[in-house]
């Protein structure tokens, strides 16, 4: 188990758009993206994005638990990748674009790079443990700081930093 994150890093959806489009367009010189893997469930909103963006048709899922609303825990591979997307290129994953919307201690990201050990993983955003797994991402934050991303939160007071300690 990690430990508890000290800092909050809220996301917006305008924010989280942004930054999904921004990774977009750092993939789109990179190769040619036979299909999307999206890890869910975080990775269903960048993935949808970035398949938009550059023109991807073929979006697979593998499903992957590891978190509940405060803390990450044991890994459990709820559903693989499918054998369409496994076969593309015998196997490899090359082609295959990975895309998830976070990686942090680097222990989903592992699993699902075994999977697909030639396919360009790319995240919006990435924690220092986690952040060898990946090929591309848009935003670094530290490691004890938990993102609240737009799909978790609603609207509410934020309490200046300072009060924070």
């Amino acid at each position: 188990m990690i430990p508890p994150a000290d800092k909050a890093f809220p996301v917006s959806w305008d924010q989280f758009h942004r930054d999904a489009r921004a990774l977009a367009w750092r993939l789109a010189g990179q190769g040619e993206w036979r299909a999307i893997v999206c890890v869910t469930r975080g990775g269903l909103v960048p993935a949808a994005i970035v398949a938009r963006e550059l023109g991807i048709r073929l979006i697979e899922t593998v499903c992957v638990a590891s978190y509940d609303h405060k803390e990450q825990g044991a890994l459990r591979v709820l559903k693989e990748v499918a054998d369409t997307v496994i076969d593309l290129d015998g196997g490899s994953g090359a082609g295959v674009l990975i895309v998830d919307d976070l990686v942090d201690t680097g222990q989903t990201a592992r699993v699902v790079r075994d999977r697909l050990p030639k396919a360009h993983f790319a995240t919006v955003y990435a924690k220092p443990m986690g952040r060898p797994m990946v090929d591309t991402f848009i935003t670094e934050v530290s490691q004890d700081t938990w993102i609240y991303f737009p799909w978790d939160t609603g609207l509410a007071f934020q309490p200046p930093i300072a009060q924070h300690g």
